[in-house]
């Protein structure tokens, strides 16, 4: 079993990135996995990006764990090619990010947590580097920033953190290897990065 996945921040592109993949002929017999959140029948039920506490953070991550573990259910089932979107190292980037501007200190905690539990370790992971203006703008051309002006996860401290996690790390990610793009153009370019590298990855397994 081979495992790809990819990272970014909200609005960075991977979403269409991985609609399009998901039509290349040598993608065919993947097996794609939305976002954490996609798994929630319910818009409430989602545990709030912006946590009030340790506990608070704890608690949202065994929640999206839980998530995890039909996730490795599946890709075990499977068997071969599998494709991410956002991974376990999504939730260690956004703890940390909450460590740093509230002091938390649950990231050690929830690493310790994750090695006892199920997760897939992608093989390869490709984090999507978009500017926050370019995701602002994003963001705003759909139409989101007027329904929800005040976006957490478009937070300056929070993006600068999270973004760390990937690029300027501390401790290694969960992701065998990481590879970083930064992306300035539309998604169509971003789209056409993705499927480049991940085809590539799917042939050299």
């Amino acid at each position: 079993m081979v495992i790809l996945g990819l990272e970014g921040p909200s609005y960075g592109g991977k979403t269409s990135a991985l609609g399009r993949l998901r039509r290349v002929p040598a993608m065919q017999d993947a097996m794609f996995f939305s976002c954490y959140v996609k798994s929630f029948a319910r818009r409430e039920d989602i545990p709030t990006p912006s946590t009030r506490s340790a506990d608070e953070q704890v608690k949202a991550f065994m929640t999206f764990m839980e998530i995890e573990g039909e996730r490795v259910d599946a890709a075990r089932r499977h068997g071969g090619l599998v494709v991410l979107d956002r991974t376990v190292d999504t939730l260690f980037a956004h703890a940390h990010a909450m460590d740093e501007i509230y002091g938390f200190n649950v990231l050690p905690e929830l690493t310790g947590r994750a090695e006892e539990m199920p997760h897939l370790r992608p093989d390869h992971t490709l984090y999507l580097d978009v500017t926050p203006e370019l995701l602002h703008l994003r963001r705003k051309a759909a139409g989101h920033h007027e329904v929800e002006p005040e976006y957490f996860l478009h937070d300056p401290a929070f993006l600068t953190h999270f973004r760390d996690y990937f690029c300027r790390p501390v401790r290694s990610p969960a992701t065998a290897e990481l590879t970083v793009t930064s992306e300035g153009g539309d998604r169509q370019e971003t789209a056409a990065v993705v499927q480049a590298l991940f085809t590539y990855w799917a042939s050299v397994r």
